[in-house]
């Protein structure tokens, strides 16, 4: 290719990755909103974020035609053509996020209602959500700088949102044993909890496809110590 046009491809592939982290800040405010309706019960904000959920779609559809495109025009080889594999990979993670995000509002709208606050047990969700807030914030951070120590911390950190998901089903099993009449709504609490853990699981996923575009190596089922000698360059 001549200089112009390598230039020109490096102008697609960094508009491509910019695009990208713009589709997650969105999703990244998509949780966080998803997390307030589900605190604080205010239905314009649950309400949004459902309707919101189809500017996501949006957004990854966009993203895989202009992949597909750049691999059209430009038939990239080995570094370029994994840059786009792993921005791909980044895309459909941050549409999952997107669905969490829309499953944790429909359980808001589903527990603020008259008839449900009675039998809601009250487990707090909000310290759950933050950690799940910030992994991914992370994530997002580390593809920003295409920092990989940071990615690998970010895998490292995600146990701390299990964690603290497990915490948050013991205390709902409880619940439901001493009293029945909160089965209902405990079943809702512990959907949303999951998806706030599935949230931090992708958010580690970006964190792997960071190390898979700066190394090379597709760490996805690898234990955290690879994953930290893998982004050492080890």
């Amino acid at each position: 290719m001549s200089d112009h046009t390598v230039r020109q491809y490096d102008v697609e592939l960094e508009s491509i990755r910019t695009r990208v982290l713009q589709m997650g800040g969105y999703v990244e405010l998509q949780v966080v909103k998803a997390l307030e309706g589900m605190l604080t019960g205010d239905q314009a904000t649950i309400d949004r974020v459902i309707e919101n959920d189809r500017r996501v779609n949006e957004l990854e559809v966009d993203l895989d035609e202009a992949c597909a495109n750049i691999i059209a025009k430009r038939q990239p080889a080995a570094n370029d053509l994994r840059s786009i594999l792993a921005v791909s990979r980044v895309v459909t993670d941050l549409e999952r996020v997107g669905d969490e995000a829309k499953k944790i509002a429909k359980v808001a709208r589903a527990i603020h209602t008259p008839d449900a606050i009675a039998t809601t047990p009250r487990v707090q969700l909000q310290h759950l959500g933050n950690l799940a807030i910030e992994l991914l914030r992370k994530g997002l951070d580390s593809m920003a700088r295409l920092d990989v120590i940071a990615a690998a911390e970010v895998v490292s950190q995600d146990k701390d949102v299990d964690g603290e998901f497990k915490g948050v089903m013991r205390q709902l099993i409880t619940y439901m044993m001493e009293d029945p009449r909160t089965i209902s709504r405990s079943i809702d609490i512990l959907f949303a909890a999951k998806a706030l853990e599935r949230i931090g699981d992708h958010a580690k996923n970006v964190a792997q496809h960071v190390v898979f575009l700066v190394r090379g190596r597709d760490v996805r089922h690898l234990g955290v110590d690879e994953i930290r000698q893998a982004a050492e360059g080890l």
